[in-house]
Order: structure tokens, then sequence, then C-alpha cells
């Protein structure tokens, strides 16, 4: 079984563009670093085939300085949705380092952050570090809140299909 994810990633939700920016400007001057999940293109509205980055996952443990962040592999949940990484460069480099492309390996995509996390300051790589285009789609994504808004006849159902 793999962890991440195959298929075509064709873009990642402005929303969670977004979010990737701002967490990154909040870590600055030190890397901030995340892993990605995508959701069904079409179980977000579009007419097409494909997977859409909808997440950033932040995992417990992560270490990071100015030069690198390090995620604590042990924290990593098993995810089917996964597809790749995102991480910031404080110093504005849109290029992956030698120690980015070690990691690239998991995931078919890979976005790298730079100062000073504009809308433009970002580049999506493939899994040997090529770049790749990654569109940013206007996609409604559910309220994170409304993950706990459920009832015991909500779990009773959920437990009865299984």
């Amino acid at each position: 079984m793999r962890l991440f994810r195959s298929g075509e990633i064709i873009g990642i939700a402005a929303d969670t563009l977004d979010f990737a920016l701002e967490a990154s400007e909040e870590t600055h001057p030190d890397e901030y670093m995340g892993l990605l999940r995508g959701e069904d293109a079409r179980d977000l509205g579009l007419d097409r085939e494909g997977t859409v980055i909808t997440d950033v996952l932040i995992i417990p443990g992560t270490e990071s300085n100015p030069v690198s962040a390090t995620v604590q592999t042990s924290m990593i949940p098993n995810d089917m949705h996964a597809v790749g990484s995102i991480h910031s460069h404080p110093n504005g480099v849109l290029k992956p380092s030698d120690a980015d492309l070690a990691t690239f390996g998991n995931g078919d995509v890979h976005i790298i952050v730079g100062f000073p996390y504009r809308t433009t300051d970002w580049q999506a790589f493939d899994r040997e570090g090529n770049e790749r285009k990654l569109d940013v789609l206007n996609v409604d994504l559910a309220d994170p809140e409304s993950f706990f808004d459920f009832t015991q006849e909500d779990i009773d159902s959920e437990l009865s299909d299984k």
C-alpha cells in the first residue's frame, strides 16, 4: 500500500495556498513545513478528473530554523489523501536544495514558498525537482469547524454502515 495518492494533481485550492503563505509568513525567519492532502476534483464541484490540493497537514513535533525544517516521520499519519509536501524558504529562493530533493521521493507535488510570501512567491515541483505547473483553483472547501458538528445519530449511522 502506498501512503501517497497517485493520479494527476490538477491544482491547489486558493484558500489552501493562502493558508500556506500566511503560515510561512508567521513562521518567518524560520522555515515552515507541512504535508499536502488532496481531494477528487469532482467532489469539489469541478467537471474534470484529477486531484485538487485542499489541505496542509501540520505534523506534531516538526522542528524548524532559518535553514531547515524537519518532520518527525513517526508522527506522519497514514493518510490516503496525501499528495506531497510544502515548505518555505525564508531566503526567498524558489529552487529545491539537495536536502529538499532528498525528501521529494514521496508524493507527486512539492511546493516551495519564498519570502516575502505573496501570491506569486511559490513554485511547484515534481518528485525529481523539476518545475511543474499547478493551477490555483477557486473551489468551495468544507468549513474546518464542521468536522466537530455531529450528533450521536450521526455516529450511530456511521457505525451501522460498517
